[in-house]
């Protein structure tokens, strides 16, 4: 089965809620279907401005997935903008797509609720978002349960489209949860963001990943006394462990005689050794950027390839004419 991604590059800093969260499932998803995972450049033009730092987040956003292990032999990596097709689907689905369906977006809604001024990409970002699973005839669209609204309007453009023009054109995608993804606790208890500012970073100088893992906050229970091991530190420490390990860990945590120090030393030391060969080869994918270019430029190449049929049968079906 075909199974697409799709991420936005915003410039934010990986940590460890979006490796444990997706980049960890994106990237083995290869193992079991054929993968597409796009850099959603198209996408950022609502949010930003400045041309250079479009390319520059772009670029950020593959070196982050090759450095953690994705291979672009298995998993088709591209930019989003290097498929001029898909923004024509997106015509061709906008004008089946009903305004009441677009106005119960959540990101327009969140918008207006908040006073804040809406554009015509922020209402039409759906459509745009449908277009991208569509073009490439994806069965499978890995989410989390607040996204699976996007698939589902995804769903009905498609089902429109098709009931439009008498034909499965469109293949109607389901949305996919992964069994592993995990809900990665931040440093405060709080679900890890870098807006909350208790993010854990992947990619950050030694000493920074370091203070945030030993700045995790903990109750004052004495070493001596049980320990929730609910708390955190636990299980932020559990996603690196082997069941065996982590049985161990939380027996000897409610017995007693466990301190919260000694969890935290070894997390570090478990993170690091995760992270730390991802830092040395992103380092050095950032000195070979014409070999990331190339890969991108292949990615969208063979992207094109699905695409331009299912796009040319669409045209065809709503009696357009043939593409030059």
């Amino acid at each position: 089965m075909r199974v697409l991604s799709g991420i936005q590059p915003s410039g934010d800093f990986l940590h460890l809620g979006n490796y444990f969260g997706a980049i960890r499932q994106q990237i083995h998803l290869a193992d079991s279907h054929e993968a597409l995972l796009f850099i959603a450049d198209y996408h950022s033009m609502t949010s930003v401005r400045d041309a250079a730092l479009r390319r520059e987040y772009t670029q950020g956003v593959a070196l982050d997935y090759l450095a953690c292990g994705l291979d672009p032999d298995r998993t088709l990596l591209f930019r989003q903008s290097d498929v001029p097709e898909v923004c024509e689907l997106a015509w061709l689905l906008s004008t089946v797509t009903p305004m009441g369906l677009l106005e119960r977006g959540h990101a327009y809604k969140d918008r207006i609720a908040q006073g804040q001024p809406a554009d015509h990409g922020l209402f039409a970002y759906p459509v745009l978002q449908a277009a991208d699973i569509l073009l490439y005839h994806a069965d499978l669209v890995p989410v989390g349960q607040d996204q699976k609204q996007h698939i589902e309007m995804a769903r009905d453009m498609a089902q429109r489209f098709n009931n439009t023009y008498g034909e499965d054109l469109l293949v109607v995608p389901e949305p996919f949860i992964p069994d592993d993804v995990a809900v990665v606790p931040g440093t405060d208890g709080r679900k890890m963001s870098k807006s909350y500012g208790n993010a854990i970073p992947m990619f950050a100088a030694p000493k920074a990943v370091k203070k945030a893992v030993m700045g995790i906050v903990t109750d004052s229970t004495p070493v001596e006394e049980p320990k929730d091991t609910k708390a955190a530190v636990f299980q932020i420490w559990s996603l690196f462990a082997e069941d065996a390990e982590r049985e161990d860990l939380f027996a000897r945590a409610t017995a007693g005689g466990l301190g919260y120090g000694d969890v935290k030393k070894d997390l570090h030391r478990r993170v690091e050794a995760l992270f730390e060969p991802m830092r040395e080869r992103r380092a050095a994918l950032e000195a070979k950027p014409d070999e990331v270019e190339a890969i991108l430029s292949e990615g969208g190449r063979r992207a094109r390839e699905i695409g331009r049929p299912v796009l040319d049968a669409c045209r065809q079906a709503a009696g357009l004419g043939a593409r030059v």
